[in-house]
């Protein structure tokens, strides 16, 4: 099915995360997208959005300019959007923008205003805002003091970052008064006073906590956004979270949340009991992924990070009344009727499968109404040969590039598995992969097959990272 998309001055209602909706209008061709000065419990109509006006941004350090972005056309709105009607384009909004983000960014954006606007503390705004001349400050969270800057936004106190909470004994979480412009927390272990403290400063809205235990809460709160492993029994969250990470090596047993969640679990390990209201689902375990016991979401995203990418209890989705949305990654193990039928299905979205399998597809979806989008095909014979190719991907971005990365990585597992000298082996390969133009995502793939490679020759991850780091160019 060809995508329709919207005209200038057609309006969408966006379910909001946290609850509420607002609403925005294609200012431009492209389109170029803008939110409108509004929000409200209820969907609103198109009479009440007619003088609505565009939203301007000053939350947290936002200068006041429009919430305008460019998406890319082919990309599906979130679930949930409505499109209701068309409206002039009001006067003053720019035909383009530099800003290029997906559908997501102004649905969070009018809940960012939002939340500046009416939920955060007057003092907070303005201690936030007189930081931002206040230079560095003297900042101690009881292991020593430190000068840091006070417009400083984002704080480690696992002692990977520039200051350390003490390794027992009481942490002193006044010093969070003196970075007032602080939305973002790095914590290690045990609560300690954490939740107490996050509760004392609702400008904190992103915390990533590993090694928690025991009972976690964090239900007084400001966070919107919370990425979270350890064992933990029971986790209290705030009604305002919208953003909820199981980093991998998580177990938690039970998550008390009223509100509605996006959630992302990186190695697929059970979901805790509790999670009912989730709206996205992202899954990213292993060559294999289950669809058993999922909760009733609206968009599920499969990633399977290994072969085979095969996707076991498929029959399941058919029991998921409100998916309107799948998006699988990597899904080399699929068949054309692998998956069920789909009653509230609306858009499919697949990268990374076979090439036969991805025409029986388009086949079997054309002339309904769900609109399909597949890239990264490749065929049977290619995928015989590098299906384990941790590089494999790469021919999407370059073909040329890719191939000659497949190809040195091959050659590394081959000489590896000779039992040749293994330095040797690796230092190829990173010879050769310095003649490639790598972008931030390619990096890091290289770094970890690197490591995963000398690990298969027996050489000590230690070792492999401080090869990697000498002999790397990129």
């Amino acid at each position: 099915m060809t995508l329709k998309v919207p005209a200038i001055g057609d309006v969408a209602v966006m379910r909001l995360p946290g609850g509420g909706y607002g609403a925005c209008q294609v200012a431009a061709a492209g389109p170029i997208l803008c939110a409108l000065a509004w929000h409200s419990p209820e969907p609103p109509t198109l009479e009440q959005l007619a003088t609505a006006g565009p939203l301007r941004l000053d939350h947290h350090a936002n200068p006041g300019e429009l919430a305008l972005i460019s998406v890319v056309a082919t990309e599906p709105p979130p679930p949930g959007w409505q499109w209701i009607g068309r409206l002039p384009v009001p006067g003053g909004v720019p035909e383009s923008t530099d800003r290029n983000s997906g559908w997501w960014y102004l649905a969070h954006e009018v809940a960012a205003q939002r939340r500046w606007d009416h939920e955060l503390p007057a003092e907070a705004k303005q201690a936030y805002a007189r930081a931002a001349t206040r230079g560095r400050v003297e900042v101690d969270f009881g292991d020593r003091p430190q000068h840091l800057l006070a417009g400083r936004t984002r704080l480690d106190l696992t002692g990977s970052g520039e200051i350390d909470a003490p390794a027992d004994g009481p942490v002193r979480w006044a010093g969070l008064d003196d970075l007032p412009r602080c939305t973002s927390l790095v914590w290690d272990g045990p609560d300690r006073g954490l939740g107490a403290a996050l509760a004392a400063h609702p400008i904190v809205d992103d915390l990533t906590w590993t090694d928690a235990t025991g009972e976690a809460d964090l239900s007084g709160s400001g966070l919107t956004s919370l990425a979270i492993n350890g064992h933990v029994e029971l986790l209290r969250l705030p009604r305002g979270l919208t953003d909820l990470h199981l980093m991998a090596g998580a177990r938690i047993e039970t998550v008390d949340h009223r509100g509605r969640l996006t959630v992302t679990v990186s190695d697929a390990a059970p979901l805790p009991a509790g999670l009912d209201q989730v709206d996205e689902l992202r899954l990213s375990g292993g060559g294999t992924i289950s669809a058993a016991a999922l909760p009733d979401v609206e968009s599920l995203w499969l990633d399977f990070n290994g072969p085979p990418g095969r996707l076991d209890d498929a029959g399941a989705l058919g029991h998921l009344p409100r998916l309107s949305r799948l998006m699988l990654t990597d899904a080399y193990g699929l068949d054309a009727d692998t998956l069920p039928e789909l009653p509230a299905l609306a858009w499919l979205t697949i990268h990374g499968l076979r090439r036969t399998t991805a025409a029986a597809l388009r086949a079997r979806y054309r002339r309904t109404a769900v609109r399909v989008l597949i890239g990264g095909a490749k065929n049977d014979t290619w995928l015989a040969a590098n299906l384990t190719n941790p590089f494999r991907d790469w021919l999407d971005v370059d073909v040329r590039e890719g191939k000659a990365a497949c190809k040195a990585y091959a050659s590394a597992v081959r000489a590896i598995d000779r039992h040749d000298d293994a330095s040797l082996a690796l230092r190829t390969l990173i010879d050769q992969l310095n003649r490639l133009d790598l972008d931030t995502i390619q990096r890091e793939e290289a770094g970890d097959a690197f490591v995963a490679l000398a690990a298969r020759a027996g050489i000590p991850p230690a070792t492999a990272d401080t090869w990697f780091d000498a002999w790397r160019n990129f």
